[in-house]
Formats: C-alpha cells, structure tokens, sequence
C-alpha cells in the first residue's frame, strides 16, 4: 500500500479542479495547470476532496498511485503559492541581471550568456550574485533553473560558478609541491 497514494488531496478556497477521465485541470489565483494520469489509476472527487486508486495490484499500478496523486498534489500547491528555486552565483566577477525579457549571465566566458526568460516563469536577481526562479509549475520551474546552472556548473578547487542555494560544494584540496 502506497502510503502517500492513499492520502487525498485537499482543493482549498478560491481552487476549482475538474475531473475529465484520466485529465484532472486545476484553475486558481496563480493560474491553471493540468495533469494527464495514466490508465493504471482511477482518480475520483467528492466533497472538496481528489482520491487515486490504482486499478489492479501491478507494480505498475502501485508505481503510478503515488506518483499521480503527489502530481495533483504539486498542481494544487502550484495554482495557490506556487514554487520557487534559488541560484547563487561565485566567482570574481560573475554576476547576473534581468534586462527586458532576458537573464543576462556574465560567468567567465568571453561574451555575456543571455537565456530568454520563458512564459509563466518569473526570474528576480535581487542581488548581481543571486536569481530567484518562481512560477507555478514546478517541473518547468526546476528545468530552467538546472539550465541556468548548466552554463557555468560549481567547480570542487574554488567553488567558482552557479550553484542551488542549497546544495553544498564538496571542495577539494589543490596540488601540492
């Protein structure tokens, strides 16, 4: 039994979600998200309340359970607070600024990196050393910020690049004579 799957989750105040066969769509004050769910689940609503079954006792079934249901579950927490990641850029000179609809990256290389800023995603540098990706998907969310990261990825001698604000550089010793 999954213990996650047999949780329900909850659609506050001010969220509308509609059931229609396996698409759940979630409509609130950030936007509207939906979910297309696989045949190996049933998903039901009643009273305020969205529940996953899996159909049969597969492991496919019982893999899908959990998963379905923490995906409805990140809609509804997408649709109301949304989702933010953090990057912290180091390194002598490397900043970051936000010009018109462009994340402009100056990390080292030749040139400046410029990444278009997609739709639904908002990025803040509230600092030239620090960019806050928010939105209300959470997978595009995550996808652009290790994109973002890509260009420039933390070396372990100096720490030098971007890195998530909560990931930890192991950082090793240099070469000794």
């Amino acid at each position: 039994m999954s213990r996650i799957g047999k949780k329900a989750v909850e659609i506050p105040q001010g969220v509308t979600a509609s059931i229609d066969g396996q698409k759940v769509s979630v409509k609130g004050p950030k936007g509207e998200l939906s979910f297309l769910a696989t045949d190996d689940v049933d998903i039901a609503m009643e009273d305020g309340l969205v529940s996953i079954k899996p159909r049969d006792a597969s492991n496919r079934a019982r893999a899908a359970w959990g998963l379905s249901r923490t995906m409805v579950a990140n809609l509804v927490e997408g649709v109301t607070k949304g989702f933010e990641r953090r990057l912290e850029i180091n390194g002598v000179g490397y900043r970051a600024a936000v010009q018109g609809s462009n994340l402009q990256l100056n990390v080292g290389f030749s040139h400046e990196v410029n990444y278009p800023i997609p739709q639904g995603i908002k990025i803040e540098t509230p600092k030239p050393t620090e960019i806050v990706i928010s939105g209300s998907d959470k997978q595009r969310v995550g996808q652009i910020a290790a994109e973002i990261r890509q260009y420039r990825q933390p070396e372990p001698y100096k720490g030098k690049g971007i890195k998530y604000a909560e990931e930890i550089i192991h950082r090793k010793e240099g070469k000794k004579k």
